[in-house]
């Protein structure tokens, strides 16, 4: 984590008079590691640590994922899913954790795990209308900005590659996405694109595991510019 959630309560003859909340920043290297937990962690880690070790590629700029809408990390993702899964477009989940890597870092299999080791890391790829492709960003847009918070699902807006579109995020439902172009060119609603994707949460999904592909794709690459 980077931030600790601190609210103090004022109360007075047992009523809450006032409250304060802040965010508390947290410095890792500044703290102390409790060393049983230390010690458990090295335990857990070690038969796994030669793996996490190995070099996949170097990165020549910073790799992040901070933004709302895309990150050097995300897109570095995308790339990925585009060209291993030989698609136009390529979705990814609105995540936000994972470390951020300097530019000339080495990318390791520990790295590439910070930001894909989740339970449903199946890769796939289908064809999509732009009708649809279109109603995927919105659905998620209106997770994200609806005005009545009991309608937001949390999260960033789903990254997306090979695809630009323009959104206004203050739009009724269904008319925040527009401008959708790819290679500059107009999405047709009734035209059929190939669209790679991963991380899908609908039962019965399969498909090869974003980390395998990322491996593959980053080895093959050997500098990230």
């Amino acid at each position: 984590g980077k931030f600790l959630g601190v609210l103090d309560l004022d109360v007075r003859n047992g009523k809450l008079s006032a409250f304060r909340y802040k965010l508390l920043p947290i410095f890792s290297n500044l703290l102390a590691p409790d060393r049983e937990m230390a010690a458990f962690i090295s335990e857990v880690r070690a038969p796994y640590a030669a793996l996490l070790a190995q070099p996949l590629a170097v990165s020549e700029g910073l790799l992040y994922r901070r933004g709302n809408f895309n990150g050097s990390m995300d897109q570095l993702i995308l790339d990925g899913l585009m060209a291993e899964k030989n698609a136009e477009i390529a979705f990814s989940p609105g995540f936000r954790w994972g470390t951020t890597l300097l530019p000339g870092e080495l990318i390791t299999v520990g790295h590439l795990m910070d930001q894909t080791a989740i339970t449903y890391p199946y890769t796939s790829v289908a064809l999509m209308s732009g009708a649809t492709i279109k109603a995927v960003l919105e659905d998620v847009a209106d997770n994200l900005f609806n005005l009545d918070p009991y309608y937001q699902q949390g999260g960033d807006m789903v990254r997306v590659g090979g695809l630009r579109y323009a959104i206004d995020p203050a739009a009724a439902a269904g008319s925040r996405i527009s401008a959708m172009r790819l290679r500059g060119k107009p999405i047709a609603a009734d035209k059929q694109y190939r669209v790679a994707g991963w991380a899908s949460v609908a039962e019965g999904a399969g498909g090869e595991p974003i980390w395998d592909l990322m491996m593959r794709y980053l080895r093959a690459q050997k500098v990230i510019a």
